[in-house]
C-alpha cells in the first residue's frame, strides 16, 4: 500500500462556525502544507476540536470557506471528503476482532474481499500489529488499540489524516513512544496530518507547524521552536512551555536588535520585534536562567525561596527585584538550599520581548 505522493493541502479563509450565540470559531485562516503535520495546540474549549471536525465534514461553517487539495468543501458531507480521523476513545468496535475493525471500512465501501484484506493486513504491518488481526481490542494494551485505530484510518488511503487528542487515555511513557510512532509513520508516508492537542510538549515533539488557538482565534502560527523561542504574547509564551515574565526597558534600536535593561545590572540584546524604546516585557524561559551560588558573580541578586529536586534537574524559585522567578537548573552540581544568596545571569537562548505588550 503506497499512501504516498497523494497527500493534499488544506486551507481555511476567514471561517466561522457558530452554535447559537456561541462562538466556537472565529474567521481563523490557515494553512496546511501537503505533507505536513499541523498540531491545533491550545486549552479546552479554545476550537481547535471544532476546527478538526470542520475539516473532517462532521460540521459545516456559518462562515467562509475549507479548501482540500484546492477544491471547496465546505459544504461536503464527511462521506464526500477523503480524510480519515482517529478519535480520542479510539472508537473500535468490542465484538469484531483486530482485523475486521481494520478492514471495516473497507467493507462498507464495496471494495472487493481480496483487496480488503491486502490493505487490511498492510495497514495492520505498518503500525506493528501483523499477526493480531485474529485478537479483539480488549485482548490489547491502550496503545495497542490506539495502533489499531490508527491502521483502520490509514488503510482508507486518506488524503488528509486527522487525530483528535490521540493520547490522552494513554500513560506519560506510552504517551511518548505512541506519538514518535505516529510521527514517524506520518513523515514515512508523507500524509498531510492535523493533530489536536492540549499538551504542549506533545506538539512540540509531533509537528512540522503548530498553530496555537486561544477563544476561537489564532494566537500564533509557525515552526515549534518559533513559538517556543519567540511567542507573541503573555498567552502563547506561559501556554506554550513555561516562562517568567519580566518588566524591563528597551534602551535603544540597533539593526534588528535591541537593548534591553533588566533591573539594574543587567543587559541584554534581544531581537526588537518592532517594538519601540521605553517600558517593555520580557518572557524569560526557566531553563535560560543560569544560576550563582557566590555572592561576588555578576548579574542580578537573588534568594533562594523553594528548591525541588527532579532527578535529571532542579526547579528553583527565586526571589528578586523583578518578582518572582522560576528557573529550572539542569547543570546542577550541588542542590542550592532555600534561604541561600545567589547571583543570576541569563543564556542568549530563551528570552524574548514579547510583541504585543498588553
Amino acid at each position: 500500500m503506497s499512501m504516498t505522493g497523494q497527500a493534499a493541502a488544506v486551507r481555511f479563509d476567514a471561517v466561522s462556525k457558530h452554535y447559537g450565540p456561541v462562538v466556537a470559531v472565529d474567521r481563523i485562516s490557515f494553512e496546511v502544507q501537503a505533507g505536513d503535520l499541523v498540531t491545533l495546540l491550545g486549552p479546552s474549549g479554545c476550537g481547535k476540536t471544532t476546527t478538526l471536525r470542520l475539516i473532517a465534514g462532521l460540521e459545516m461553517p456559518t462562515s467562509g470557506s475549507v479548501f482540500i487539495d484546492g477544491h471547496d468543501v465546505s459544504r461536503l458531507p464527511a462521506s464526500a471528503r477523503d480524510v480519515s480521523m482517529v478519535f480520542q476513545s479510539y472508537a473500535l468496535f468490542p465484538h469484531m476482532t483486530v482485523f475486521e475493525n481494520v478492514s471495516y471500512g473497507l467493507s462498507v465501501s464495496g471494495i472487493g474481499k481480496a483487496e480488503t484484506r491486502d490493505r487490511a493486513e498492510e495497514g495492520l504491518r505498518l503500525v506493528g500489529l501483523a499477526g493480531y488481526g485474529e485478537r479483539l481490542p480488549s485482548e490489547l494494551s491502550g496503545g495497542q488499540q490506539q495502533r489499531v485505530a490508527v491502521a483502520r484510518a490509514l488503510v482508507l488511503e486518506p488524503t488528509v489524516l486527522l487525530f483528535d487528542e490521540p493520547l490522552s487515555n494513554l500513560d506519560a511513557k506510552l504517551r511518548r513512544r505512541v506519538r514518535e510512532e505516529i510521527r514517524e509513520l506520518q513523515q514515512t508516508l508523507g500524509l498531510t496530518t492535523v493533530y489536536v492537542t492540549h499538551d504542549q510538549e506533545e506538539a512540540l515533539a509531533v509537528s512540522d507547524r503548530i498553530v496555537v488557538m486561544r477563544n476561537a482565534e489564532i494566537a500564533q502560527e509557525g515552526a515549534p521552536v518559533e513559538v517556543y523561542e519567540a511567542p507573541r504574547d503573555l498567552f502563547v509564551a506561559d501556554f506554550v512551555g513555561d516562562a517568567n515574565v519580566v518588566e524591563a526597558e528597551l534602551v535603544s534600536r540597533e539593526g534588528d536588535h535591541a537593548i534591553v535593561r533588566v533591573g539594574n545590572e543587567v543587559e541584554l540584546r534581544l531581537p526588537h520585534r518592532n517594538l519601540p524604546a521605553g517600558p517593555v516585557k520580557i518572557a524569560i524561559r526557566p531553563e535560560a536562567v543560569i544560576l550563582a551560588a557566590d555572592e561576588k558573580a555578576t548579574g542580578l541578586a537573588a534568594t533562594v525561596l523553594k528548591a525541588t529536586y527532579l532527578g535529571s534537574h532542579v526547579e528553583y524559585t527565586l526571589d528578586t527585584a523583578l518578582g518572582e522567578i522560576f528557573v529550572a537548573d539542569h547543570q546542577f552540581d550541588t542542590l542550592i538550599s532555600p534561604g541561600s544568596r545567589v547571583r543570576i545571569a541569563f543564556r542568549d537562548r530563551g528570552i524574548t520581548l514579547l510583541e504585543e505588550q498588553a
